[in-house]
């Protein structure tokens, strides 16, 4: 049998067998539990009642959280426009450039999170596809780094933006800040990421769409909380 660690052991001792809890009162637990000495993510998992193989079931989608995430992200933003160039400079954009930076990413050099990119961009960033597709990193009209307005994007992706999709099984995983935040606050990005998961419910999708919820810290064990 697994050893279980004195830390998960004064966690597991803190959660009750089958209880489904409030928000905030996982949350709660999540911080008074925590005794690693780093600040842990906060993260959630959502099973949804979809099928991703499905092309209409693929759940994925980009969405804002009011509180932002308590992560530095850095933003590569690929146009050729001298304005766009100098406005997503100004809107904190850490590389900036055209084929130049199509280059470096050809060798392999991907210093960043997110990649933004002109939609007159998108033909020449296809020497590069099979480099960004497989880390997540191409841009993409329905996550919004695909934008004639490479400014507000990167404006957008500084403030704290996270990327949510459903991955085997129909789970979706998310982190929504660090656990030094307050309680409300984490509720309120909660809030942000199941109103945006909502909306993009399928239209012909029939019985329960979420099903579960699960919150959980870094090294946390996780929370089952109540689907409002």
């Amino acid at each position: 049998m697994k050893k279980v660690s004195k830390r998960m052991q004064v966690v597991l001792e803190k959660r009750v067998a089958n209880k489904i809890y409030a928000v905030s009162e996982a949350l709660s637990l999540l911080k008074e539990t925590s005794k690693v000495k780093f600040d842990e993510t906060v993260e959630v998992s959502i099973k949804l009642g979809v099928d991703p193989r499905k092309t209409d079931q693929n759940i994925r989608g980009m969405v804002g959280l009011p509180n932002g995430t308590g992560k530095k992200v850095r933003v590569a933003v690929i146009t050729e426009d001298a304005k766009k160039v100098e406005a997503s400079k100004k809107a904190g954009a850490d590389l900036v450039g055209g084929m130049e930076l199509i280059d470096e990413i050809s060798k392999g050099k991907l210093d960043f999170e997110i990649c933004i990119a002109t939609p007159d961009m998108m033909p020449k960033l296809a020497k590069v596809a099979k480099i960004l597709g497989p880390k997540g990193l191409m841009p993409n009209p329905k996550l919004g780094t695909v934008s004639p307005d490479p400014e507000e994007a990167v404006k957008t992706a500084k403030a704290g933006q996270v990327e949510y999709r459903t991955e085997k099984g129909g789970i979706v995983h998310a982190g929504l800040g660090k656990l030094s935040f307050d309680v409300k606050k984490l509720e309120e990005n909660l809030g942000a990421l199941m109103d945006a998961i909502r909306k993009a419910k399928p239209e012909k999708l029939k019985g329960v769409y979420i099903q579960k919820v699960v919150l959980s810290s870094t090294m946390g064990a996780g929370f089952p909380v109540e689907i409002k």
